[in-house]
């Protein structure tokens, strides 16, 4: 197994979490969703792209959530390197999965 194909151990895991928490309601709830289907499955190749998505500004994480931008429609020359490594594509495709997916009832 890959070292960047391992599970996030807890404590990373925890970090990751911090670091994810954002200016912008929106982008909050929509990485909450991703958090809640993946975090016990999320590899350390999924946090470095979650990582590097975080490196973006709140309105450029929106843009891509949203679909509403692909990565090299960012203004931004390094934004647009944040956004576009293999590792963040992975991770953004899904959180805009999550995002579309239906809620379902925990009863």
């Amino acid at each position: 197994m890959n070292a960047t194909d391992e599970l996030l151990g807890e404590r990373a895991l925890s970090k990751l979490k911090w670091r994810c928490r954002r200016g912008l309601l929106e982008n909050d709830l929509l990485i909450e969703k991703f958090f809640r289907r993946h975090e016990a499955t999320l590899t350390v190749s999924q946090a470095q792209g979650l990582n590097d998505l975080m490196d973006l500004s709140d309105n450029d994480l929106l843009d891509l959530l949203l679909q509403r931008r692909e990565p090299s429609q960012l203004a931004e020359a390094d934004a647009q390197v944040s956004a576009s490594t293999y590792e963040a594509m992975q991770v953004l495709n899904l959180i805009r999965a999550a995002a579309t997916a239906p809620v379902t009832a925990p009863f």
